[in-house]
């Protein structure tokens, strides 16, 4: 992360992939030096891939009105982990919408050649935990979507904390800031994974 803000500092623009393999060039990055110039939001993005070098999975039990029911979650699967949402009470909820959020950027920003789009049941999901109506989704494509989800999720757990009396840490203070600048984070995590992380990704997703 220090190694590219310190290459951003000499950049007059960064690429973004288009189509195919197309790449074009952005001129934003005095916007991307602003987002790294705090070392707290470089922290920030230091511990969001961290935190994925050890993938959480498992299953959680939610009581139904036709009895106990098993649900499965990841958190690399945006749908299941948004599923935890009915699950979990009012003080979790928080560590749940900041963990969507995460999950959104760093898919987008490590993965942006495959962002997932799951369609169907696993779409109105997502749409209806991140609080969008169906037909304002209607023409997003998969990166547009997520940044919305991601960002709106970001500030959902920044003002649920606070309402539930929860400190508001500096890391946290962060996620609120960065959910106004959630496609710039993203085109952050695109440049460091163009420069360090292309050949590792399959450590997340093999084969």
């Amino acid at each position: 992360m220090h190694r590219t803000a310190k290459a951003l500092e000499e950049a007059s623009f960064v690429e973004e992939r288009a189509a195919g393999r197309l790449r074009i060039p952005v001129f934003d990055a005095p916007a991307l030096r602003g987002l790294l110039a705090d070392p707290l939001r470089r922290y920030f993005f230091v511990e969001l891939l961290t935190s994925y070098t050890r993938v959480s999975s498992g299953v959680t039990w939610r009581r139904t009105p036709l009895g106990w029911r098993r649900q499965r979650f990841s958190e690399l699967d945006p749908v299941r982990l948004a599923g935890l949402l009915d699950a979990v009470g009012p003080l979790e909820r928080p560590g749940v919408y900041r963990r969507l959020g995460d999950l959104c950027l760093f898919l987008l920003g490590v993965f942006p050649d495959h962002p997932p789009l799951p369609g169907g049941a696993g779409t109105d999901r997502l749409l209806r935990h991140g609080g969008v109506p169906g037909e304002d989704a209607e023409g997003l494509d998969a990166v547009a979507l997520f940044e919305r989800l991601g960002s709106t999720w970001y500030r959902a757990a920044t003002r649920l904390a606070a309402g539930a009396g929860q400190p508001v840490t500096g890391t946290l203070a962060v996620v609120g800031e960065v959910a106004d600048r959630f496609h710039e984070a993203r085109r952050v995590l695109n440049a460091v994974t163009d420069r360090y992380l292309f050949p590792l990704r399959g450590r997340w997703f093999p084969g």
